[in-house]
């Protein structure tokens, strides 16, 4: 059995992506309820893509707001989706509330045992196991689990048990957020900056409007204490020269800039993922789906090892592969907070000119916006390969199938692009030196599409069931 302790987005997506894979996984929450606050309002197009390589993205889509544009750091150039390489150029707006319920139904219909109400007090692992203890409701008591993987937040507990350090640097500055009614909204994008602060407001499925912003007198070090909405209200007025006509809030907070990663994320039979690998300012909102992408890394190769399919040296690519992109997010985030806090007259001729430079650098903003998705996320190669490896597979389009629905199954996927399904399947195992993988699904077909310069020569690849490829040959 798999212990998962946490269970928010990261940890419900973990526990139904190692179901996929044949395990068995029990999740632990110490909230009895799902929180009705909502710290993250977006999913990004790449996540969407994983959504629907599972076959369950419509349910997030209805509902939710599309919004086909995203932000670098708060400027007033918009990042355009619309020239990404995805069925999904949008982000989409739905409170983290309405993620999880979507999250849990799908992990218990994939058989996941969720229990609400149970707290992890501490764990000791074995050289064959790891011994959790949990106080549940009707008292303590001790899960036995081949692994642990804690996906419990910032301060961790999974993460202090197993003695991962968190290095990182604390908070200089504070952010604030009120989920509010506003009687006189601004057009869907909204966004304001200058020597006074910045601000931008996003509508919410249910009617409300979340504002979010930071002023001048919000670079310190401490806590500045309890939001008001007066103070909202004057802070959002000396921004934007009005406040909306806001009243009714509903959540009143603040978030700070402390910025930490995990020095490993695998300690043994312990493993963390989310936002107990990674914190950072809650710029671009990239978290969630991060957090979601570092699950979807591990889940299948868990699952793999777990079930006796795989060695147990193949965790530890989950570390090689996802601690880069940590860190990358970590860059990105204090890049986008130096930004979003550049209040001096010059800070704001610096954002003036990125400004600029997107609106008229279409590779530049391209390179943002893939970067702000999720889909420029590649996996370096061991050694020598060919150039697709490590990248992520855009939903190619066969006679009658896409990609993204031969994943569903949560296999690793074959396609026989030459049209040889034993071709490919003897190149594969010459190149790999493995045996094929488990469950191998072989998709014996040509692309349905001529738009794919990178892919006009390629007669096999091998797609990992997180939608990287594996392996690829040319002619």
């Amino acid at each position: 059995m798999i212990v998962i302790v946490g269970g928010g987005p990261v940890g419900l997506w973990l526990a139904a992506e190692l179901r996929l894979g044949g395990a068995e996984v029990t999740v632990l929450e110490k909230r009895p309820e799902r929180d009705v606050h909502s710290k993250a309002l977006t999913v990004h197009p790449r996540t969407i893509e994983i959504l629907a390589s599972r076959g369950i993205h419509e349910r997030f889509l209805a509902g939710a707001i599309r919004v086909p544009t995203g932000h670098f750091g708060g400027l007033s150039s918009r990042l355009q989706f619309a020239v990404l390489d995805t069925p999904f150029p949008f982000t989409l707006v739905q409170p983290q509330a309405r993620t999880e319920e979507l999250l849990e139904e799908h992990a218990v219909a994939m058989g996941a045992d969720i229990r609400r109400g149970h707290t992890v007090d501490g764990l000791v692992q074995k050289a064959e196991s790891v011994t959790v203890r949990v106080t549940g409701p009707t008292g303590p008591y001790e899960l036995e689990a081949a692994y642990v993987v804690g996906c419990d937040g910032v301060r961790s507990t999974v993460r202090e048990a197993a003695g991962i350090a968190f290095p990182g640097t604390p908070a200089t500055m504070y952010g604030w957020l009120g989920d509010v009614v506003l009687d006189d909204p601004p057009e869907l994008g909204f966004s304001a900056a200058g020597g006074a602060g910045g601000l931008m407001v996003v509508p919410l499925p249910d009617g409300h409007h979340r504002l979010v912003g930071a002023t001048p007198e919000d670079l310190r070090p401490e806590h500045p204490g309890e939001l008001t909405l007066n103070e909202l209200r004057a802070k959002v007025k000396a921004i934007a020269g009005t406040d909306f006509g806001m009243h009714s809030p509903v959540w009143l907070s603040r978030f700070g800039n402390a910025t930490r990663q995990a020095e490993r994320y695998r300690a043994g039979r312990v493993l963390v993922a989310g936002d107990a690998a990674h914190q950072h300012f809650p710029t671009g909102g990239v978290g969630l789906n991060v957090g979601v992408q570092d699950a979807t890394n591990l889940g299948w190769k868990l699952a793999a090892v777990a079930q006796g399919r795989a060695p147990d040296e193949l965790l530890d690519t989950y570390n090689r592969e996802r601690h880069p992109v940590g860190a990358d997010l970590l860059e990105a985030s204090q890049a986008q907070t130096a930004l979003m806090s550049a209040f001096t007259p010059e800070g704001q001729v610096l954002r003036a000119f990125l400004a600029k430079t997107i609106a008229t650098v279409p590779e530049f903003s391209r390179v943002l916006a893939e970067r702000l998705s999720g889909l420029s996320v590649a996996y370096p190669p061991d050694g020598p390969a060919h150039p697709l490896v490590g990248h992520r597979a855009p939903d190619l389009r066969f006679s009658e199938e896409t990609l993204f629905s031969l994943l569903r199954q949560g296999r690793h996927v074959l396609l026989a692009l030459s049209g040889s399904t034993d071709e490919a399947l003897t190149a594969l195992e010459r190149d790999q030196h493995t045996p094929v993988p488990h469950g191998l699904i072989v998709h014996n077909d040509s692309l349905a599409e001529t738009n794919r310069p990178a892919w006009s020569r390629v007669r096999a690849a091998l797609v990992r069931p997180d939608g990287h490829i594996a392996w690829a040959q040319d002619a």
